[in-house]
């Protein structure tokens, strides 16, 4: 008897209708254990109808927890193709696109029910992530339950939560019964009421465990579920109960066949027995589980821990008695019972097995508990099993947890014990992945050291795959702190050994760093390098390389002012990581996208994009700093409070990293904000600690910058002499001529660039070129830098040849991110709803070929192959859609 839930079905249903329509979503179905949730969806499941496909997986409470536990569960009902992919431990880059194939061509509507994600894998919350962005265009529907109660601040869920488009999201919170209710199921069990709501609080299942265990003892209702499930236990034949304590160390279904393993076929008719009293529940394919997982918790808690080890061990010996296929896929499972059964020598076998699955599937947090569990029984272990399970567990960790300081020491140990036993190639490698962690943290010094330490290990062993990694590590360092010649030098070694090895992906990374380093130092090859960087990346499906490549080539392009190659990779890349759910290289795209909007006087474009990026969580610092220089500098052309704050935070960051280009852009832009807000001491204070910097690693681009930014400051001492040849476009203003200069940066097109050279113009020239300056400056909103300019016509006394104050707000007209037109984004919002071109027509009054046309136009400014793809770019970008309103 389902009672007070019929909103909650009324929603389920409502959603399972959209779905069938097109438009699919995810119900986040919650509430506290025994609160009624599988009894909902059971109820749901009843009424959905016969077009829609109910398919059911379940996520268990095991110690590390199987990886895509759920989707194994229902795999082959739902496709052959995702089952034997599952079979064969597929990436996630093939499995995740193989489900939404199936899903898309599925007839009729499918519902995934997960249940108890509070207990899922990573890899489940990656696919939860994955299917949760694409859904809404999908005849689909994800449903998950899960306890309220487990989901704290800082639970996966949580912020797998905030990944998911609100659009698509409905979140269900169970609530108790209420009196009234309590009371109606007493009178139709024909048992006393007092007192049931205060025990139970109107738990349901509290309530019907509490009804049920009164049955021998009638107006009687025990304290606690606990002593309701015992007492029913009490009543039962010494064959049920033991098949009841056999069953409870199980967090998960337990099939018929291990029931007769331990217990003998005759143990059949006990479980039938245990089905028909309701303790038990069987499901299609056979398999038991108890009624409900509090009352499985309530039974287990009645075994001696002797003999729960002893059951555990039972249980793991006849999983391992299995066929070879079947058994390698119930490792997570072995692991757990051995553990249990406190069998280190079991558990060193099994446990690296189960991460390397695990990691397989992407599930790196399952992979690091496996790991940890092996770690308990260390002073069991070899010297070398202890070696290769802290290095082991120290890489998965990397992956998966926050963790830097256990990781750092985990890898220390592994250097220790891998030297002990003479295997230089294996410290080489945690030396290497040291530095990683060191320059993960911001400490660039730490970060070199472990990296020379790594080349000087295995440069005198026969040449092999680390040793050529180790070059390129430090080929990679040395780029980062612009010390080009040396990242040329160490990254040609690299690729060298890397080509004589057949080692692609050192390749592929050795040639993203020459290839930064060539173009950032002005040197012909850079192009050609990261473009072959890039095409080899996204030919293997080295997925990180390329938005690596796709990274340090945009930045170079805004950078260099190549506005257009700047475009096309922004774009490429940007729409690449969405398809590909890379959420950091997307953000840290995203900042330089903002870059690019500032350079070209977009600034409100700019603002919106880089208040974006800073409104997410868990970013690291350095895919943030990009975004956070940006609104930075934004605030400050444009007037608005908080700009020298933000800046002065992006310093702080970048500074432990001890990386130029987290360091110089900052201190640049500070330069500027001082400059506009006419404080003489900031600026100098900012131009002295740049020029005390090795201006030897500097870059073109940043010398020509610092130079210019001495003369308008008025710098009394004669700045450092340049040690390359700066821009021209900077140059030709130190030279005397800031108009030819500002003739450049219009041709460029930036047109604020423009406007501060304009501003340097003397002589005849000086009173047209002010007034271009304050047209163009106020047009974009820069109301420091034309005030500035008005003050400067003022003393040069050509202020009346200015153009007339403007009063009032700005209304500068703004541009579309991506330049839709205003019809575009009409269409565009329409899209983000779900509706098909039909439905766009019909709502905007226009013809289907109209609308056929320019659903074809946004798709292709968007640079995207289908709506799936649009919607993936609105997750990450919703202003895109902030001025997309029919």
């Amino acid at each position: 008897m389902l009672l007070e839930r019929e909103g909650p079905l009324k929603t389920l249903l409502a959603t399972a209708a959209s779905a069938a329509e097109g438009r699919g979503g995810i119900v986040l179905l919650e509430g506290e254990a025994g609160i009624g949730k599988t009894s909902l969806l059971q109820a749901f499941t009843e009424r959905a109808g016969e077009g829609c496909r109910v398919l059911w997986g379940w996520c268990e409470a095991l110690f590390t927890p199987r990886p895509l536990g759920p989707l194994q569960d229902m795999a082959r009902a739902l496709d052959p193709e995702v089952a034997a992919l599952l079979d064969q431990g597929a990436a996630p880059e093939r499995l995740f696109p193989a489900l939404l194939d199936a899903l898309q061509h599925r007839p009729g509507t499918t519902v995934l029910v997960f249940e108890d994600v509070h207990w899922a894998d990573n890899a489940t919350l990656d696919l939860i992530r994955y299917l949760g962005r694409r859904i809404s265009v999908l005849r689909a529907m994800l449903v998950l339950s899960a306890r309220s109660d487990e989901l704290v601040a800082d639970h996966p869920l949580t912020h797998i939560r905030g990944d998911l488009p609100a659009a698509s999201l409905t979140r269900i919170a169970l609530k108790p019964l209420s009196p009234e209710a309590v009371t109606a199921l007493a009178q139709q069990s024909g048992r006393a009421a007092a007192d049931l709501y205060q025990i139970t609080g109107g738990n349901p299942f509290f309530v019907s465990e509490l009804l049920a265990s009164s049955e021998a003892e009638p107006g009687h209702v025990p304290d606690s579920i606990r002593d309701a499930v015992w007492s029913r236990l009490s009543r039962l034949t010494a064959g049920e109960r033991e098949v009841l304590e056999m069953m409870s160390i199980e967090p998960g279904s337990v099939e018929p066949w291990l029931i007769r393993a331990l217990l003998g076929a005759e143990a059949d008719a006990v479980v039938d027995r245990c089905v028909a009293r309701g303790l038990l529940r069987r499901d299609a394919q056979g398999a038991l589980t108890f009624r409900h997982e509090l009352a499985r918790q309530a039974t287990l808690e009645q075994l001696s821990l002797s003999l729960q080890r002893s059951l555990h061990a039972k249980v793991e010996a006849a999983i391992a008695g299995l066929p070879a296929a079947q058994a390698s896929g119930q490792l997570a499972r072995r692991v757990h019972h051995a553990a249990a059964a406190d069998n280190g020598a079991r558990v060193l076998e099994l446990a690296p097995l189960a991460a390397a699955q695990a990691a397989r599937l992407g599930a790196h947090r399952e992979a690091a508990s496996h790991l940890a569990t092996a770690l308990k029984y260390i002073s069991q272990a070899s010297q070398a099993e202890a070696a290769q399970l802290y290095e082991s567990w120290a890489y998965e960790a990397g992956l998966a947890l926050q963790v830097y300081d256990t990781i750092i020491e985990a890898r220390h140990r592994a250097i220790q014990l891998w030297r002990e036993l003479g295997r230089p190639d294996k410290v080489s490698l945690n030396l290497r992945n040291l530095s990683r962690l060191h320059w993960r943290r911001g400490e660039g010094e730490q970060a070199e050291k472990f990296a020379n330490e790594a080349v000087r290990e295995v440069e005198n062993l026969p040449p092999g795959p680390e040793l050529a990694m180790a070059y390129s590590t430090c080929s990679q360092l040395h780029m980062l702190h612009y010390r080009f010649d040396e990242a040329i030098e160490w990254g040609l070694r690299a690729i060298t050994l890397a080509d004589r090895l057949g080692e692609v992906e050192t390749r592929v990374h050795a040639l993203n760093n020459v290839g930064t380093s060539l173009l950032f130092d002005d040197r012909p090859g850079g192009r050609e390098r990261m473009e072959e960087s890039l095409a080899l990346a996204l030919e293997h499906g080295f997925h990180d390389h390329a938005a690596r490549a796709y990274t340090n080539y945009a930045e170079y392009a805004v950078v260099s002012k190549d506005f257009a190659l700047a475009e096309r990779l922004l774009s490429e890349g940007i729409v690449f990581a969405a398809r590909h759910d890379l959420d950091s290289p997307a953000q840290y795209l995203l900042g330089r996208q903002a870059q690019l909007r500032m350079e070209q006087g977009r600034f409100r474009d700019a603002e919106t994009i880089a208040q974006g990026v800073m409104k997410l969580e868990h970013l690291p610092v350095v895919m943030h700093l990009p975004a956070l220089t940006v609104l930075g500098r934004v605030r400050a052309r444009l007037g608005e409070p908080g700009g020298p704050a933000l800046l002065q935070q992006a310093l702080e960051e970048g500074l432990p990293t001890g990386e130029l280009q987290r360091i110089v852009p900052v201190r640049m832009a500070l330069t500027e904000a001082a400059w506009l807000a006419e404080d003489r001491a900031a600026g100098h204070e900012q131009l002295t600690a740049l020029a005390a910097m090795d201006l030897t690693n500097f870059r073109p681009s940043d010398l020509g910058e610092l130079a210019v930014w001495w003369r308008r400051c008025g710098m009394e001492e004669p700045m450092p002499a340049p040690t390359t040849r700066i821009p021209w476009r900077r140059a030709v203003e130190l030279a005397g001529d800031p108009l030819a200069a500002a003739k450049e940066w219009e041709r460029l097109g930036l047109p604020y660039e423009a406007a501060l050279a304009l501003m340097q113009v003397r002589g005849a020239n000086a009173a047209t070129a002010l007034a271009s300056a304050v047209t163009g400056l106020e047009a974009m909103e820069a109301r420091p830098a034309a005030t500035l300019a008005r003050k400067l016509a003022q003393r040069l006394g050509v202020a009346s040849r200015l153009p007339k104050m403007r009063r009032g707000p700005y209304t500068a007209a703004r541009q579309h991110p991506l330049g839709l037109t205003q019809h575009e984004q009409q269409v565009l919002a329409l899209i983000a709803e779900g509706k098909s071109n039909k439905e766009v027509a019909r709502t905007l009054s226009r013809s289907p070929r109209t609308v056929e046309h320019q659903v074809s136009s946004v798709l292709g400014k968007f640079n995207a192959a289908n709506r799936m793809e649009v919607l993936l770019r609105l997750r990450g970008e919703p202003w895109l859609l902030s001025t997309a309103a029919p």
